[in-house]
């Protein structure tokens, strides 16, 4: 299986967000690094994209990134069942 890597850069062009909100939701284990190549932190395309319909749909419903981030890493990584 062949994965989709990118970069934060690529990530926050692709999202629309800017890269320091992109680097807050890393910090916060909302987006989760699959690998390193140097100094550069590498994100699966399909699960970032994944994490982050889920993290915008729970913001609707007026979750807050804290309580987002909670759930997010107490779910097993392969289902990442969030709240709802």
């Amino acid at each position: 299986m062949d994965r989709n890597f990118i970069s934060l850069k690529e990530i926050a062009q692709l999202l629309g967000l800017s890269g320091a909100t992109a680097n807050y939701y890393t910090n916060m284990g909302l987006f989760r690094i699959s690998k390193r190549k140097g100094n550069c932190r590498l994100y699966d395309k399909d699960e970032t994209l994944k994490r982050f319909e889920k993290i915008k749909s729970l913001r609707s419903q007026g979750y807050s990134l804290g309580l987002i981030q909670q759930q997010f890493l107490n779910s097993p990584p392969e289902h990442d069942n969030v709240a709802g």
